[in-house]
């Protein structure tokens, strides 16, 4: 890989050679020899990480080949329980974002029947993978495993080979107009279908130009760890619920205090009226109250004209007593005069 660097370099010192055999040209740039030293040198270095790298790599294919074998055991051991639970990879499929955009409702229809997903690496790595589906007897097609397999070449390109579904008499969702439902009835398909997928096989391509996004997505994304997204699904419905529930508690919430907002109206517009009603009360009392007020003047008045005529008899009394002492006073004189 140093070779196009020095092959530069020469054709270079080449044209500064000839600049300075024609007279040399003031504007040549001049080059530094020990600067020419240092890039080959650096060029040798970073052509020593390259071969490092790919041996590094070499190495990293070797240690991932061995643990794809320690894998598969667990891997069968995972599929194992799979089995046992109901709509595991559908669920599966509509929780990842990517996947269930492909997924028509006619597909998860066939989905329900899906019992087991693998990805499978070629013993060299390199050299390619395998997925297939293995579906439980349904009423669709009459083929257990459906699989596609993509295989690398030395020259970069990738070659794909599959199984396409042999689909019983109505129920083609890739290229029949109609497909039978339930009750054996013809209907419109719905949209276009996951199966086609699997048609797109017996092709080569240049991945860096093109990519089979599906095969990607199920090798990288789902297959390593499915629960992920089984999951993904259970909490979302645990979500809702709480949701649904916090919303419930707060609409609750919002008719108490509208309730207690009525309430505390009633209430405040029940003593306004009671307030009123003192009020009046209060004021009758007052009107009663200046009435017994009037009432108790007029009693001392006549108490004091009773007074004023009790002391007028008494005085009147009084001079009568005096007067009659007077006349007795009188007589006493007169016996008085006639012992004489």
């Amino acid at each position: 890989m140093a070779e196009p660097k020095k092959a530069r370099l020469e054709e270079e010192e080449g044209q500064q050679n000839g600049a300075e055999e024609g007279g040399g040209d003031a504007d040549a740039p001049e080059y530094d020899e020990k600067l020419l030293k240092d890039i080959e040198k650096l060029q040798e270095v970073q052509d020593e990480l390259e071969r490092v790298n790919e041996e590094a790599s070499d190495k990293v294919l070797e240690v991932e080949q061995k643990y794809n074998e320690v894998r598969r055991p667990v891997y069968n051991r995972r599929n194992d329980i799979i089995g046992g639970i109901s709509d595991f990879w559908l669920t599966a499929f509509l929780s990842h974002p990517a996947l269930s955009q492909v997924l028509s409702e006619d597909d998860q229809k066939v989905f329900k029947y899906l019992k087991e997903l693998n990805v499978e690496d070629f013993k060299d790595v390199k050299s390619g993978y395998t997925i297939s589906f293995t579906f439980k007897p349904n009423p669709f097609f009459k083929d257990e495993r459906l699989s596609k397999t993509f295989r690398f070449s030395e020259d970069g390109l990738v070659t794909v080979t599959g199984t396409m579904p042999r689909w019983n008499e109505g129920m083609d969702l890739v290229n029949g107009g109609s497909v039978k439902d339930e009750q054996g009835r013809k209907r419109a398909r719905s949209e276009d279908s996951f199966f086609r997928w699997f048609n797109d096989s017996d092709a080569t391509y240049d991945p860096s130009q093109d990519q089979d996004q599906i095969a990607e997505v199920i090798k990288d994304e789902l297959w390593p760890n499915p629960l992920k997204y089984f999951n993904s699904d259970q909490y979302d419905e645990d979500d809702d619920e709480e949701d649904e529930g916090e919303e419930d508690l707060e609409e609750e919430l919002e008719e108490l205090e509208e309730e207690e907002e009525e309430e505390g109206e009633e209430g405040e517009e029940g003593e306004e009226e009671e307030g009123g009603e003192e009020e009046e009360g209060e004021e009758e009392e007052e009107e009663e109250g200046g009435e017994g007020e009037e009432e108790e003047e007029g009693a001392e008045e006549a108490e004091e004209e009773g007074e004023e005529g009790e002391e007028e008899e008494g005085g009147e009394e009084g001079e009568g007593d005096e007067e009659g002492n007077e006349e007795g006073g009188d007589e006493d004189e007169g016996e008085d005069e006639e012992g004489e």
